[in-house]
């Protein structure tokens, strides 16, 4: 059944339809496109012409121009527009730049973490076929790892010291990240970028905290 096919059965079913208040349709946005920034690293440009992406979205140059300069930027676009591209680009061309370089990502739920994860392996194993070796993105550490409460306690110590990005959580930054800061001097040392993945959510007494 396709998508058009099933939003006519909804359409059609006088019990549901009876507990909407609205139906509207939104015409579709036409794609606005911009040149890949100058800059960015040429594996980063190679894996992307792999995945057949030869030219960003405009919102997607535009936060990655921002996030390269040194300044902070807040992406703001609808599901599946590509928000990922927007942090990924530069804190992987920050990570090929510098060994030492580090990045925090936070998510509120910890699928959305694995999600990530999974992406995160996908751009470490092509960018070790594009550039034939790691080079300075691994030097021997894990690209990604997650780092919460199901992480077991015998992975903590290597994670806090090789990991080149940690995926994890407010509450796990309040709890297991903060306190112990002494025992985290060479990721926070290192630390050039933290993402703050689905913002909106954190609000109220969740997002207090944060």
């Amino acid at each position: 059944m396709s998508l058009t096919e099933l939003l006519a059965d909804f359409r059609a079913d006088a019990s549901l339809m009876a507990n909407l208040a609205a139906w509207r349709t939104l015409p579709a946005t036409p794609a606005v496109q911009a040149e890949t920034p100058v800059g960015l690293d040429s594996r980063l440009c190679a894996v992307l012409a792999q995945r057949g992406i030869h030219r960003l979205y405009s919102h997607q140059a535009a936060a990655v121009e921002v996030a390269l300069g040194g300044d902070n930027a807040a992406v703001v676009t609808p599901t599946a527009s590509g928000k990922t591209l927007c942090y990924n680009l530069p804190v992987l061309h920050s990570l090929l730049a510098d060994v030492r370089s580090r990045a925090l990502y936070l998510f509120p739920t910890k699928a959305l973490a694995q999600d990530q994860l999974a992406e995160l392996t996908a751009w470490s194993t092509a960018l070790g076929q594009a550039g034939g070796d790691d080079g300075p993105l691994l030097a021997g550490r894990p690209l990604a790892a997650t780092y919460d409460g199901d992480t077991p306690s015998s992975r903590r110590s290597s994670l806090r010291r090789d990991a080149r990005i940690l995926l994890s959580n407010p509450d796990m930054l309040h709890a297991g990240i903060l306190p112990y800061h002494p025992q985290w001097d060479a990721f926070l040392g290192g630390l050039r970028y933290v993402v703050i993945d689905e913002m909106h959510v954190y609000r109220g007494v969740f997002g207090s905290h944060v």
